[in-house]
Formats: C-alpha cells, structure tokens, sequence
C-alpha cells in the first residue's frame, strides 16, 4: 500500500520544477549531507510559455503525469509540495525596516523578526505580491553591514531586505494547475534561489557570484555577495529561442530543429572545423540538403550572445557588477550546449563555470545535469525556508515535532541563509 505524502512528512519534501520544456517531480529524503531521491517523474511540458501559463488543461496534464510517475517510482502518494516558478513577471526591490530594541539582554530572533515584517510592509501594485523575504545585512546603531547583530546591545536595529515580487495572476494560474493535478502548493519557490541552493559552494556566495539559469523559456538569475541574495531577475528568452532561430532560418520543423540544435548546434563558430556538414530535410524540399556545421553555430552564437548580452544588461542595472569576484555559475539545460561557457566568458568577461546538482544519492542518475537544477534545490530550499516559518511561528506548538538531531544541525548551517551569521548557533 502506498503511504500518503505531504511536501514534509518528517524530513521528506517534494518539489515540482515547472518549466517551459518539462515538468519535474521529485521525491527525497533531505538529510545532513545529501539529499536522498526516492522517486522521479519527469515529463514533456505543455501550456508553459517563457515561463507563463498558456493553457491550464495542457499544462494540468503535464503535472499530473510527472505527479504520477514520481508516485509510482516511490511508493508514496503525493499531497502537496514546493514548486518552482520563473517567468517576466518577477520583479525584486531592495528595502530596509528599522525597529527599536527596549530590552538589555540584547537583540533576539524576535527582534530581527519585527525587522523583517517593517521592511516587508511596503506598498506594492495592484495585482502583485510578495514571493520572499530575505535579508542582506543589519545595522545596529549606526554600526553597519552586520551579518547578524543576535546578543549585541543597541537601541536601533534595521534591517536591509531583498523583496521579490511576482504577479498575482501568473501565480494562481500556476496555482490552479497544480492544484488541478491535485496537489496543494505549499509554497512558490524562486527558480534561481533553488538552483543557487545546490550549484553554489559556499566560498562563492561570499565572494560574490551570479548563478544563470539557463531554461528553456527563461534565463533566471540570482546575485549572491557576502553569502547573501542581492538582486534577482527573470530574463524572457531561454534555450526554445534558439531552437525558434534554428527553424526559422533553416525552415526546419520545430521538433527536428531542437534535434539539430542538440546534435549538432555550437555556440563558439572558431571551435567548429568549416568542413564538417549534416543534411537536414527542410519544408517544401523533396530531398535532403547539407548544412555546414559553422552556418549553424553562427546561428545559435548569435541568440546566446544576445542572452548574456542581456545577462550583462542585468548586472550592470543592478549595480553590483564590481563585486563578483567568482564570477558566473551556469546551470539549467541550456548550459549543456558546447561552447556556451566560452562565449559567456567572452560577453561577460568574467569567470564562468558550468555546474550541476551535487550531493544527490538514492534514484540520483538521470538528476545529476544541470537541466535539473532547479529541480533538487526546490526540495532543501523549501525545507529551510518551511521551518524557518515554523521558528518565526513558534516551532514546536500545537503539536508540532522538533527536527530530529541530524536535521537540527542540518538547518542550524542551512538557516544561516535566511538568518545570516546564526549557522554556528
């Protein structure tokens, strides 16, 4: 018989990554060292577009078999869960609350709390609301740039906070679907901050990194200085753009484009030999034709010059482009194509590495790409960011458990991204 599921049943998650290309579902065990994957299920998307909802029945179905083939691969039937969401509806604001701290014991958790409510009553548009919360730094009268004032004495505490945003709409449709595929959401999780979660090493999110998350619809990025997020952004144009150039200017189906585009596509033209050719069948032609391999990968070259010209764009209006030491971390599917690093580095002029999820074991092959990024950080990030909520609420009451020892130093380290300077508590 199969157990019932929740998005946290002791120390196992579920997370649903919903893309433009694929809808991934999957079922772990997060523990101190590893996250143990007890079940997949990954299916082709349909009625996503640049990250958006086109067709709720369309996408429906698509959840619900990737819900279903995870089910069926661990035993487990699947209530609720976290699930990913991107898209040019988000939007991030920077914004600071200050309280005051009357007692002489110095400031507590509860005092960094009623920071972070003060920088997260900000007005926003009709039609939006807030995804998450995250702090960067602290100030304690006047001395700034802490990374956690907990003990110190003060009279006036504020807190610097990373606000993103999304659209009201796109959420409940996103919403609906899952919940079509009878599955309750528990919470929306940030493509970027998922896949920052497990690509990032924790030298680099001090240094300062950009992770790029490259989809198929979307390019989502995430900027990490001094070990926490500080700008955010959801570029609309993925790896589909390139399989769109390929077919049109080849006058190629789409499907047999994207297979061209991964058999064959190049984003570096100098790395590609000028005699090397593949025949293709284009519309109206009653043979096959050549294209040289070059011809291709002045095509694709030119659409992923453009995404990290756009990359650049972003770093730059955010204005911390001086303070990524460390450089690029590219992750998602599109970061498979050969020479994406090369001319990344050449837009960017910055270090550049491609990365994948590490630390997963159990049913762990087909996850270890970097397509699936996203899809295993939804699952520690959830966890943290669930019992974070529950600390803030009071963890234990109404008859709530405590994490179990292993968990508990787990999130004493991991909390430390949404409490910053309390992972060695």
């Amino acid at each position: 018989a199969r157990k019932w599921l929740s998005s946290r049943m002791g120390e196992l998650v579920v997370g649903i990554d919903i893309g433009t290309t694929k809808v991934c579902t999957i079922v772990g065990e997060v523990r101190e060292t590893d996250i143990y994957v007890l079940g997949v299920g990954i299916e082709p998307s349909h009625g996503m577009r640049k990250g958006m909802v086109t067709d709720v029945n369309a996408l429906s179905a698509s959840i619900s078999s990737s819900v279903h083939k995870a089910e069926r691969s661990s035993g487990y039937e699947i209530g609720r869960a976290f699930v990913s969401v991107a898209g040019g509806h988000i939007e991030s604001i920077n914004s600071t609350g200050a309280v005051g701290i009357s007692n002489t014991r110095g400031v507590e958790l509860v005092d960094l709390d009623r920071a972070m409510d003060a920088a997260r009553a900000v007005p926003l548009p009709h039609g939006r609301e807030v995804l998450h919360v995250i702090p960067r730094n602290y100030t304690l009268d006047g001395q700034t740039n802490l990374r956690s004032p907990l003990g110190m004495l003060g009279f006036r505490l504020e807190v610097e906070a990373h606000i993103i945003t999304a659209g009201t709409a796109n959420i409940r449709n996103l919403e609906k679907c899952v919940e079509s595929a009878g599955v309750y959401v528990d919470r929306f999780i940030l493509n970027p901050l998922a896949s920052g979660d497990v690509v990032l090493t924790p030298e680099e999110r001090e240094a300062g990194v950009m992770v790029v998350d490259v989809g198929g619809g979307t390019t989502d990025l995430a900027l990490f200085v001094d070990g926490a997020v500080w700008h955010t952004a959801v570029i609309a144009v993925g790896g589909q753009h390139i399989t769109n150039d390929i077919a049109h200017v080849l006058h190629l189906p789409l499907e047999l484009a994207e297979a061209v585009k991964l058999q064959y596509g190049h984003a570096d033209p100098k790395a590609v030999s000028p005699l090397e050719a593949f025949p293709i069948q284009p519309f109206g032609e009653e043979l096959p034709s050549k294209v040289q391999r070059s011809d291709l990968a002045l095509i694709v070259n030119a659409r992923v010059a453009e995404i990290f010209e756009l990359v650049l764009k972003e770093i730059k209006r955010s204005g911390y482009d001086g303070l990524l030491k460390a450089g690029i971390v590219l992750t998602g599917g599109s970061s498979l194509l050969p020479g994406i690093k090369t001319v990344a580095a050449d837009v960017l002029r910055m270090p550049v590495r491609v990365a994948q999820p590490e630390h997963i074991t159990g049913m762990a092959e087909a996850l270890k790409n970097p397509s699936y990024s996203t899809s295993v950080g939804l699952l520690k990030l959830g966890l943290i960011m669930d019992l974070e909520d529950d600390r803030r609420k009071g963890f234990g009451a109404n008859g709530k458990s405590r994490p179990g020892p292993n968990l508990g130093r787990f999130l004493r380290r991991a909390l430390g991204r949404l409490l910053p300077g309390d992972e060695d508590a």
